[in-house]
């Protein structure tokens, strides 16, 4: 069995688009509820007991680990720390959540147990969601439509590089023309997102990227979950079965030793 690294993003969107009916008097609109949301809830225990440690709890931005230059790239994010979530709670107004709306939480089946978690930390810093559980493919259409103010969503890498993940946050994007399903608009995202396009030199290109996540992460449109994993299970005779980033199924080295002996 071999474990690796896999170019998957969990994580939850908030849709930034405050001309959408759904957004109109949205707690979701103020940074600080969005950031308490992120403080709120132990990404580390949900990864131990829901996922049995097959992720990497989403403490950083949205760029994941194994993509390259990682090291380079890695942003600071959001940890587990109920008492600054609940001090941003009462700088918007909502000491112990009392009086903040219910905010409602769109996933499907699949993820259920991550959001109910997820409900169940909240609520113990008075931040009450609802769920909404949805169909798989009603889900992704209403993800698309900006039908939904908070919703779970995933990025698997097209291609194997940070611009991939970052392209979600370009203003040029919006859904229903691209994948900025949030509708996240920072003109200091895009100037750094066109300056870090007209350059090859990755040195450059990875301190670009640094900073448009960071700046991406600051403003909060995403809850980021965790990285994914791939598990690859071969026999022991089966020998150059490699694992990557990518998932690829590569078959160009892979043999099989066949013991003489054991046919005697």
């Amino acid at each position: 069995m071999e474990t690796s690294p896999y170019l998957n993003t969990e994580y939850l969107g908030i849709l930034m688009d405050d001309k959408q009916p759904l957004m109109t008097s949205n707690p979701l609109n103020d940074i600080r509820i969005r950031k308490a949301i992120n403080y709120g809830f132990d990404r580390s225990k949900m990864i131990k007991y829901l996922r049995n440690g097959m992720a990497t709890p989403g403490t950083g931005g949205i760029v994941p680990i194994g993509v390259p230059g990682f090291d380079s790239i890695c942003v600071t994010g959001y940890d587990y720390n109920p008492q600054l979530a609940a001090q941003l709670l009462a700088e918007a107004g909502y000491p112990g959540g009392k009086g903040l709306p219910e905010i409602a939480m769109s996933t499907t089946h699949a993820y259920q147990d991550l959001c109910e978690y997820m409900q169940g930390q909240l609520a113990d810093i008075g931040i009450k969601i609802k769920l909404d559980i949805n169909q798989a493919a009603q889900h992704r259409q209403m993800v698309a439509k900006q039908q939904l103010a908070f919703f779970r969503g995933s990025w698997i890498a097209d291609y194997a590089d940070a611009e991939n993940y970052l392209s979600l946050f370009r203003s040029s994007n919006k859904a229903p023309i691209g994948p900025n399903y949030t509708h996240f608009v920072s003109n200091k995202f895009d100037a750094l997102y066109n300056e870090s396009m007209q350059t090859v030199n990755d040195s450059i290109r990875f301190s670009l990227f640094k900073k448009m996540d960071q700046e991406m992460m600051e403003l909060s449109p995403v809850i980021i979950l965790y990285y994914d994993k791939v598990i690859r299970l071969s026999r022991n005779e089966i020998q150059g079965l490699s694992i990557n980033p990518m998932n690829l199924l590569q078959l160009k080295f892979v043999r099989k030793e066949i013991n003489l002996s054991s046919q005697q």
